[in-house]
């Protein structure tokens, strides 16, 4: 998530900010800087195991809300990848970090 969807989207901020979608009515600025914040801050969090179960909550509402109201309306193939992340963000979030995660051979 933080390589392919959030790095690019942080290094195009210029590029992208008039034209992204503002489903909350924000303004594109704010959705992206959210959407950045989610797809590269807290998918690293999660990749490194370091407050997974907080870290997930914005990615599972950016996951929902890509799928249900930006791509709502179109076919099933353009919600898939959004689907998919959002599916195995809930399963994170319901099942924790494991073993290894930072937090737990940090905290203990």
């Amino acid at each position: 998530m933080a390589w392919q969807h959030g790095w690019p989207k942080l290094m195009a901020f210029g590029d992208l900010v008039d034209g992204f979608s503002d489903p909350f009515g924000m303004g594109s600025a704010i959705s992206l800087v959210l959407i950045i914040l989610a797809e590269l801050v807290c998918s690293i969090l999660v990749m490194l195991g370091v407050w997974t179960r907080i870290a997930l909550i914005p990615l599972i509402i950016g996951m929902a809300v890509i799928a249900f109201m930006v791509k709502g309306d179109g076919a099933f193939a353009d919600q898939e990848l959004s689907l998919v992340y959002l599916f195995a963000f809930s399963a994170l979030w319901f099942t924790g970090s494991g073993r290894f995660a930072v937090d737990r051979i940090s905290f203990r």
